[in-house]
């Protein structure tokens, strides 16, 4: 997949070594697809030993959606943001197109938190779609940070009571500002009010830039800059990387584990540029971002080992303890 730089089954197919057939080769990768059944999350300690412990990551919850025919294929991911490493970490495929549930999002969550603490959560951030006062609530009581984007036609109630959207609390404002407030009055839930939360605004071109959080609001402002990460995530996943869209499967359970097999090939380039480059950063040009992303590098030198000495390209993954998982179930 990463020599072929497509999940596509049939060029895989044309990159296998040896003398047996593209056909019979091809056919092989269907009944690995249509067999195969492995635990949930099975990545999970593959990523997190490349990626080095979890101390206080930085998560960022997004989907990315593409159409094959009249099916949708809607993944929900939740993926962990270093300086190196922008990685999926578990996701879960949705039924339809469009956004998820406050279910869904809890559900995620808890996946991640039967693995790892909420201590290794340094901040979670998410855009305007992953809102609800009973997922923030959710989120604030299991101690986990958060900053996330909020629209402007979202109702608050300040602390003196006055209960109106965002636009209108902000009307006027030119500067970056910080205050507390609620989200709706009830929630909606019944249950009450909602807590108090920090809210920091900053202007950009053409609308707000509204963050809602429970740590300092400043704070959440500059943290949500990483957000965009994700994105690039997605594209080195699809167009700029693997080309996830090429796939022809359509069903939940192999495009799941199609979306494993992915995430082991993003931290594999991660991890290898990582030691390519050691302690230095990679070049820039003369606009100061980089001439080669982590990714990019480290999916360039992989391409180059697996041709010249494959024993080097795999390097990363010797070094790994050598914990078997479970596997559930192989036909």
């Amino acid at each position: 997949m990463v020599s072929a730089r497509t999940v596509n089954l049939g060029h895989i197919a044309c990159e296998r070594p040896g003398t047996a057939q593209t056909a019979s080769t091809y056919r092989r990768l269907q009944r690995f697809f249509q067999h195969a059944r492995l635990d949930p999350d099975w990545t999970l300690p593959l990523v997190a030993g490349l990626v080095g412990p979890a101390r206080h990551w930085t998560l960022v919850l997004d989907r990315t959606q593409w159409s094959i025919g009249k099916r949708e294929v809607n993944y929900l991911v939740l993926a962990v943001v270093t300086r190196r490493f922008r990685v999926p970490l578990i996701w879960t495929l949705l039924p339809r197109g469009g956004n998820s549930s406050t279910e869904v999002r809890i559900a995620l969550i808890e996946r991640y938190l039967a693995h790892f603490p909420a201590s290794t959560i340094g901040k979670l951030l998410g855009d305007r779609e992953f809102i609800g006062a009973e997922w923030l609530k959710f989120l604030n009581d299991h101690n986990i940070p958060f900053a996330i984007r909020l629209r402007e036609d979202l109702r608050v109630v300040t602390a003196d009571g006055c209960e109106l959207t965002l636009f209108a609390r902000l009307r006027g404002t030119t500067r970056t500002r910080t205050f507390q407030a609620r989200l709706w009055a009830d929630g909606g839930s019944g249950a009450g009010p909602n807590p108090e939360f920090n809210f920091a605004v900053k202007r950009l071109a053409g609308e707000w830039l509204i963050v809602v959080s429970n740590i300092p609001p400043r704070a959440a402002l500059a943290a949500y800059r990483k957000r965009w990460a994700i994105e690039c995530m997605f594209a080195d996943a699809k167009t700029r990387g693997l080309n996830l869209e090429d796939t022809r499967l359509t069903d939940p359970r192999k495009l799941d584990l199609l979306m494993g097999l992915v995430t082991l090939a993003l931290v594999w380039a991660a991890r290898t540029a990582a030691d390519l480059v050691g302690r230095r950063d990679p070049k820039r040009k003369a606009h100061g971002y980089p001439a080669q992303s982590w990714f990019r590098i480290g999916l360039f030198r992989i391409r180059n080992l697996l041709r010249t000495d494959p024993l080097e390209a795999v390097a990363s993954w010797r070094r790994l303890p050598s914990k078997p998982f479970k596997i559930t179930r192989v036909v």
